[in-house]
């Protein structure tokens, strides 16, 4: 009796665990039986296995057939251990020999006709076999500039099960193993250029993406509100490596990986619509938990547009990451912690027919509608929010100007050198922007000048702002000041911040 091993991964959110799988093939009645706790996808491995087993001319053990996943408690899920279960199989039956496959993990799921199929997950799976002492791996052959990222790993790529078996005997591979990527950076169709006038929007954009503070745009449609937040990406530093490691990662366990280059450098941008449930804006599910846009735009923006339109309850699921920059979901597998730290931008039309400017619009709807409709955004939510900058028309004069406004390069630049001069800044921190000071540094290290800190008491006795909207502007004047290269926050720097934080004129 002969026992078949190879190691493939389960992963429970980003977290990996090393799975070994064991064959054992005996005398006995002939039957197929799959222990440790595999969910319904996994259960059909059997029948992929053994019909791409079948089709590459190899021949399916006519006996007793018994698959082991170990640890036997953790549970597992999806197509990804069809390659491994199959080389397994083949192993215990030996028709191949099991020193190849030593000390290495394999992911891939099978069509009946043998090709190795893509899989979700693969940048996480292979960060964690890294962590467990495991430095080779096999790949399928569309995953294979997601698994280029491990450059600390051997990684090795295939299309169909008959490559895997020929090198597995052979040693012979038929791909190169080129795996260089390139890093790709900012996106070229989008620009500030392309905006008129909105100077109002487009400084508090400005602002947003220095020191990465939430902004909510409030102004009829079509004034430019989902132009200017579209654009914000365009003016936020590239990501480092690090960083696009991690979004990359997010994004490959939900299956939204195909959209972007697994080493883009660009922030990403992610818009769901009004209408999207709380658990696809913070992640979720029975079986599978996956990621939720919150998490999708890990270092970048979400933006949601018609923000009083979502359902009740959605936008104050978002108070947990806007605080933390996780966000924890409970389910009976246990609880698994995505990260969350993105930049909110909301938009939101001032009234439910949208033409309440006061600016000779013919609005119909009443106060009552104008509040209500508002007062969808709750407080505690409202409270977590930045800035809120009321987007007008745009003016006649602005439509005929025939010379484009800033462009986002020029943007781009002065967001930059805030970032430097905070980063400098905050160097002896564990802190990068100015949205994360912790609250106990505000009134300690990172006070503005004296007659800043007292106007800011006067608000605060009058109750014009809470606590948490006293911090909010400190930390938005920071960022003001880093714009307009003050070493320490002014009394103007702290107005404006005020200004910004209540949607008054700047």
């Amino acid at each position: 009796m002969s026992i078949g091993q190879t190691h493939s991964v389960a992963l429970l959110g980003l977290t990996g665990s090393v799975v070994e799988i064991e064959v054992d093939i005996s005398d006995g009645i002939p039957m197929y039986s799959l222990l440790g706790l595999p969910d319904a996808a996994l259960q059909e491995s059997r029948d992929r296995v053994r019909a791409a087993i079948s089709n590459c001319n190899e021949v399916w053990p006519n006996r007793k057939v018994t698959v082991s996943l170990s640890p036997a408690w953790l549970p597992k899920s999806g197509s990804s251990f069809d390659l491994s279960i199959a080389l397994a199989i083949l192993i215990a039956h030996g028709t191949l020999p099991q020193e190849p496959f030593s000390s290495m993990v394999v992911l891939g799921e099978l069509a009946l006709d043998g090709k190795v199929r893509s899989v979700r997950g693969v940048l996480p799976a292979l960060i964690a076999a890294y962590k467990s002492g495991i430095t080779r791996a096999i790949v399928p052959a569309a995953n294979r500039s997601e698994a280029a990222l491990m450059t600390q790993m051997e990684i090795l790529t295939f299309e169909s099960l008959r490559e895997v078996l020929l090198w597995g005997r052979t040693g012979e591979h038929p791909v190169a193993q080129e795996l260089d990527l390139e890093p790709t950076d900012v996106d070229e169709y989008l620009d500030f250029a392309d905006v008129a006038g909105q100077s109002k929007a487009r400084f508090a954009a400005e602002v947003a993406a220095s020191g990465g503070h939430h902004l909510l745009l409030i102004g009829p449609p079509g004034t430019g509100k989902t132009m200017i937040a579209s654009r914000i990406p365009t003016i936020l530093p590239s990501l480092t490596i690090d960083q696009a490691l991690e979004v990359t990662a997010v994004h490959s366990i939900s299956g939204a990986l195909g959209s972007r280059s697994p080493m883009s450098l660009v922030a990403p941008i992610v818009s769901p619509h009004h209408t999207a449930s709380r658990v696809a804006i913070v992640g979720g599910g029975s079986h599978v938990i996956k990621p939720g846009a919150c998490s999708l735009a890990h270092h970048g923006v979400l933006f949601i547009d018609e923000a009083p339109e979502c359902a009740i309850g959605v936008l104050d699921s978002l108070r947990q990451p806007l605080e933390s920059g996780t966000i924890t979901i409970t389910r009976s597998v246990g609880n698994i912690t995505f990260p969350a730290h993105f930049l909110l931008v909301l938009a939101a039309n001032p009234c439910p027919c949208g033409k309440f400017t006061g600016k000779g619009r013919n609005c119909t709807c009443s106060s009552v509608q104008v509040r209500r409709y508002l007062g969808k955004l709750s407080g505690p939510l409202m409270d977590r929010i930045d800035m809120r900058v009321q987007v007008d028309p745009v003016s006649r004069v602005e439509m005929a100007q025939t010379e484009l406004g800033e462009s986002s390069a020029e943007i781009r630049a002065r967001v930059m050198s805030a970032r430097q001069a905070a980063a400098q800044r905050f160097s002896k921190d564990s802190w990068q922007l100015n949205a994360q000071i912790p609250s106990r540094e505000l009134r300690g290290k990172y006070r503005p000048q004296r007659d800043a800190m007292n106007f800011l008491h006067d608000e605060l006795d009058r109750e014009r702002i809470t606590a948490r909207g006293l911090h909010k502007v400190i930390r938005l004047s920071w960022t003001l000041a880093d714009l307009a290269g003050h070493a320490v926050p002014t009394l103007e720097d702290v107005e404006r911040a005020h200004s910004l934080r209540e949607g008054t004129d700047l």
